[in-house]
Order: C-alpha cells, then sequence, then structure tokens
C-alpha cells in the first residue's frame, strides 16, 4: 500500500510529541498508545513565549515501540500542573529522568505528583528540552528550562496563595542532574531576561535527586546521559561546568538523596558524590542507601524499602522549611 501523506494538524501534532504515533522510514504513522489521561488533563503551562532561547529545534524519530510515558520531540517546553485537594502551601518542581534522551512522565512524573498531591504539596512536572534534539547550546538548555521553571512555580505561589520561600525541586535520574544543577547553578546566566518572571530568584528551597545521575565524567557518569547533554566529545571545561558536584557552595540548599546500591545504571557513587560534596560545604543533607531497587523505581514497590522514601521525603522537607523559616 502506498504511504500517505500526514494531514497538517497530524503532522504538527507529531512533530510536538503529542500524537500516540511514530513515523517509520516509509512515512507510515505506526499507532502508539496515548499518555495516560492524568497527564493529558494536568494544564500545560508553556515557559517560553515564542521560541525557547538559542533555537534550533530538530524532530527526531520516535521508536516505534517507544512506550507512550517516554516524551520525546519537546518543541514547546512547559509546566505540567497538579493540584492537591487541600494545598499545604509548599509547591515542588519535579524534573523526571530518561537519560536526556526522553523524559519518563510515568513513574517519575504522574505517579510522584498523585503522592505528593495526597500529602497537600502542589506539584509541576516539568517538560524540559532534550538536548539531542537540536537545540543550540545543548547543555545549557534543560538548565534554561529549569531555571525558568522554578521562577515560575515561585511565581505562580505568590499569586496563588502559596509560600514562595516553600519551593523544592525533585529529580530522578538524569533529572536528578537537571536538579542537582539547578541547586548548584541557579544563579549561572545561560540565557538573556525577557520579562519580570526572570528576575525573579531561581534558588530552590530544597532539592530531592532520586537515582541521580551527578558525575559528568568517567567512571560514574551514566554515559547515554552524558552524550546527549555533552554531544560525543566534550572537552574539559564543558564537562567541569555540568558536573553539580564540583559547585556545591555555602548557598546550595539543603538536599535528600535517595540510591539503592544494586543500582546498575547510574551506580550509586554518584549520591556519595554529591553526599561528600555537600558535606565538606557544611551544607544540610539526609541520604538514603537502600540494598535493593534497581534503578527506576519511582515511587517505589511497597514491598521494598524504597517504596516508603515518599514518606521520608515529607518529613525531611517540612523539618527543612521549618528550620529556614
Amino acid at each position: 500500500m502506498a504511504a500517505r501523506s500526514l494531514p497538517l494538524r497530524a503532522a504538527l501534532l507529531l512533530t510536538l510529541g503529542l500524537l500516540p504515533g511514530a513515523v517509520s522510514a516509509q512515512g507510515v504513522v505506526a499507532e502508539r498508545p496515548a499518555p495516560p489521561a492524568a497527564w493529558t488533563d494536568a494544564p500545560f503551562v508553556p515557559l517560553w513565549a515564542g521560541t525557547p532561547p538559542g533555537g534550533g529545534f530538530r524532530a527526531v524519530q520516535v521508536p516505534a515501540d517507544s512506550p507512550a510515558t517516554f516524551l520525546r520531540n519537546i518543541q514547546q517546553p512547559g509546566l505540567r500542573l497538579f493540584r492537591p485537594a487541600r494545598a499545604n502551601g509548599a509547591s515542588v518542581l519535579v524534573i523526571p529522568g530518561g537519560a536526556y534522551d526522553f523524559l519518563s512522565i510515568g513513574n517519575e512524573g504522574v505517579d510522584i505528583a498523585q503522592r505528593l498531591n495526597a500529602l497537600g504539596y502542589t506539584v509541576y512536572v516539568l517538560v524540559y528540552r532534550l538536548p539531542g534534539e537540536g537545540w543550540a547550546n545543548r547543555s545549557d538548555a534543560p538548565l534554561q528550562d529549569a531555571q525558568r521553571g522554578l521562577r515560575m512555580v515561585r511565581a505562580a505561589a505568590t499569586k496563588d496563595g502559596l509560600d514562595p520561600h516553600r519551593v523544592a525541586v525533585l529529580g530522578f535520574s538524569a533529572g536528578g542532574h537537571l536538579a542537582a544543577t539547578l541547586e548548584t547553578d541557579f544563579a549561572q546566566s545561560v540565557y538573556p531576561a525577557r520579562d519580570a518572571t526572570d528576575r525573579i530568584d531561581a534558588r530552590p528551597d530544597a532539592a530531592a535527586l532520586i537515582y541521580p545521575v551527578i558525575a559528568a565524567r568517567a567512571p560514574f557518569t551514566h554515559a547515554l546521559s552524558a552524550e546527549r547533554l555533552l554531544g560525543p566529545k566534550p572537552d574539559a571545561a564543558l564537562v567541569a561546568r555540568r558536573s553539580p558536584a564540583d559547585h556545591v557552595t555555602a548557598t546550595t540548599p539543603p538536599t535528600f538523596l535517595l540510591h539503592a546500591m544494586d543500582d546498575g545504571a547510574v551506580v550509586p557513587d554518584n549520591s556519595l558524590a554529591m553526599m561528600a560534596a555537600l558535606r565538606r560545604a557544611g551544607r544540610p543533607v539526609e541520604a538514603h542507601f537502600a540494598a535493593e531497587g534497581g534503578h527506576g523505581f519511582g515511587v517505589g514497590a511497597p514491598t521494598l524499602p524504597v517504596g516508603h522514601w515518599v514518606e521520608a521525603f515529607d518529613h525531611w522537607l517540612q523539618r527543612s522549611f521549618a528550620k529556614a523559616g
């Protein structure tokens, strides 16, 4: 059968990563399941008016067997808002992982948002640009989105009657690397200010890093994450620029770390390095290392110790906010 051209609207949605299908080399659309309704029903707020800083987006082919919860082709970054039934006054910017190759918006987006909503937190899941999708200054693009996202969350807290000084960031895997970069390089100038929002402080009041990529160099880095963020042959200066453990200072916020010792994808040495850097700088840190859990467990199976970290994080975060207040 001859391949048919896509209607204009379908082609646009596919480019934005919103159509549940992928185009093969022959131009045939392979149907894929849609993202969960809990994701698509959550209000979406774009980060940028017009083209994001630098521009240069180039769509990539989505593997036909890619799960619907793995987002690619992020042409319009933004925030997905998940509101609790009863707000506790605090906000959390959640950053899904995916090796800077996709965004895992199921276990590291919807699931954690719902768990935090049940505890009263207002949650924004960051839909950030993937550096391998053509963006100029690829190693800065995710941080540009994270800084802008944190500023928007803080502005929304003020507008919605929440506490703008109780804003945390929580990141998983490569999203943990981005969260660690945000908490250490929140003041790094990576894009020209566009409006009043960009004058808001981008420093999170607390940070949680869940099985995070921290190292940008061998032997402990996650190779795909580093390659997608930095390119195939980064120089030493670029590697150093995106090594957050080297950037911990007296201004780095209190940090919560969680890692499974049997994580074979992102080795626990990453969290150990971040913990050591925080201790050297005299910064508050709480670290949990579980014997089992592997990688990518999200909120965790209730039969394992990693299945109870959300409650531990909640207690830690409330204590951290109380000390700061």
